[in-house]
């Protein structure tokens, strides 16, 4: 069975940045394991709070454990990082980590199931976030380490002209493959829906933008980009298990 890893940050930016894909290549007969760096004990309680902030932490693991599922996902596994809560300002921060020690734990998933391609984080952590940037860098150093016998890595949130939601893109990293996931839509709001506490985040900025409130399915993109960052191109196609996935298998 081939195999893909996508490596994330927080529970829920599984979903909102690549779910619609995910969801296809699960149907498609692609194993997805999933690997999350904290818990999102730093989050949102949800409004009104709908637990303790001592109990963010277990209750957005079991947020993600459905979201996963919903999504058709094989595995789940948090590497056990401690989310520091947001600061004054929305100051946003990265969990203590030796990047060194965070690349070899990737380096044991991708043995582990036999990787064939990783879906990560983008190289301006999307909208700047420095624990996405982290995931990004260790995650790329992870697959570098492996040489030719590497997978291919892509990022997701991807910068192209017609990218419905430009804050959440990398403006870095342009878009090589626009996947639409509009048929997986459904499963895409199932799993948004399983963040019961970060659903009003979900809708929070675009409602403002929209001068109404607007629901979880109405904000979810139906298309979904993504960059390769390893192997670098150098000239010809970028045909790789991954692109071909997509298309087809």
């Amino acid at each position: 069975m081939s195999s893909l890893l996508c490596v994330v940050t927080h529970p829920d930016d599984e979903t909102i940045l690549c779910g619609g894909t995910l969801a296809l290549l699960s149907a498609r007969g692609v194993a997805v394991h999933v690997l999350c760096l904290t818990r999102g004990e730093g989050g949102e309680l949800g409004d009104p709070p709908l637990c303790a902030r001592a109990e963010l932490g277990e209750v957005r693991e079991q947020e993600m454990v459905g979201a996963v599922k919903a999504l058709g996902g094989k595995s789940l596994t948090f590497l056990g990082y401690v989310d520091p809560v947001v600061g004054p300002d929305d100051t946003l921060s990265a969990p203590a980590a030796d990047p060194v020690m965070l690349a070899g734990q990737i380096v044991n998933s991708l043995k582990q199931f036999k990787i064939e391609v990783v879906l990560t984080h983008g190289s301006n952590g999307e909208y700047g976030h420095p624990a996405h940037q982290l995931v990004h860098q260790t995650a790329l150093a992870a697959v570098a380490s492996l040489g030719d016998s590497a997978p291919p890595l892509y990022s997701f949130a991807a910068s192209y002209p017609e990218h419905p939601y430009p804050r959440l893109a990398n403006p870095d990293d342009p878009a090589a493959v626009v996947v639409n996931v509009a048929a997986y839509l459904g499963k895409k709001e199932a799993a948004a829906l399983c963040h019961a506490t970060q659903t009003v985040l979900f809708v929070r900025r675009r409602s403002q933008l929209a001068g109404r409130p607007l629901t979880v399915s109405e904000v979810l993109l139906s298309e979904e980009s993504f960059h390769r960052h390893w192997p670098v191109s150098v000239g010809g196609g970028q045909e790789d298990a991954f692109t071909r996935w997509v298309a087809h298998l």
